[in-house]
């Protein structure tokens, strides 16, 4: 991973914009919408800026020595960070980067996924908001919470993000849904390539709360599962760890492909 995406909170806050034309124009429209003040080179306040610019290094070299992170237009080699191609749903918000190296594969990427996600899945993320303190009454712990929900929003499920009619069911689902599954699950792999993972394989990865892994497993493998999930590595030959009940979680154990 070449970078770490992250979402910068921007309302009301400093941002520097040098330049002049489409490029800089395109950059205070983006910024303007995040709520942020677009403000000159000399503003102290600022921890950002974006340089769109036909010649930006002495720009760049200048902002940076006082500890900005900067965004050069069109240069990669100069920037501390890149802006990705977004999706915006009421609060969801997908973001699309490739590092600077193709804006224009970012946003077909962008594009293609403006067809799947329903214009409705912003009214399912602030329905889950109002609904947090409801969600914690009726799921106390919360991996029980996590994992319900988890089940909920999977392919096919009662909150299904990709299926239009979610937001609506989902007074529904809160008053009849179950906690989701916990227990053990255990497969040998096919191959170390992650897209031969079956979808329930990967529908465990993502929920576990323990992945426990025979040595030689594939990263591409592991990196399937939650980042916040405990990976325990099996020592050769040793047996599972031991059962655990529903409540402690999701155990996934990968044995290494035969052969």
């Amino acid at each position: 991973m070449h970078s770490l995406p992250l979402l910068h909170r921007l309302s009301g806050q400093p941002v520097i914009v040098l330049g002049e034309g489409d490029a800089a124009d395109a950059k205070v429209r983006l910024l303007e919408r995040a709520g942020a003040r677009i403000v000159g080179e000399d503003d102290a306040a600022a921890r950002l800026a974006f340089v769109a610019l036909d010649d930006p290094d002495a720009a760049v070299a200048r902002l940076k020595a006082r500890g900005l992170l900067v965004n050069a237009v069109d240069r990669p080699d100069l920037c501390d960070f890149t802006v990705p191609s977004l999706l915006e749903r009421g609060p969801v918000l997908v973001a699309v980067g490739t590092g600077g190296v193709s804006a224009g594969l970012a946003k077909a990427l962008r594009l293609r996924l403006e067809t799947l996600l329903p214009a409705g899945l912003g009214d399912l993320a602030d329905g889950l908001a109002a609904a947090r303190t409801k969600l914690r009454a009726r799921w106390p712990d919360a991996g029980q919470r996590r994992r319900a929900l988890d089940a909920a929003l999977a392919a096919g499920g009662a909150l299904d993000p990709l299926n239009a009619g979610s937001a609506a069911a989902l007074g529904g689902w809160l008053d009849g849904a179950q906690a989701g599954e916990g227990g053990m699950r255990e497969f040998a792999l096919g191959s170390d390539d992650p897209d031969d993972l079956t979808l329930r394989q990967a529908r465990w990865l993502g929920s576990a709360d323990l992945v426990a892994h025979e040595a030689g497993v594939a990263e591409a493998i592991l990196i399937r599962a939650r980042a916040d999930a405990v990976r325990l590595e099996l020592a050769p030959g040793a047996a599972a760890p031991a059962s655990a009940p529903a409540s402690a979680g999701l155990t996934v154990v990968i044995r290494r492909q035969a052969g």
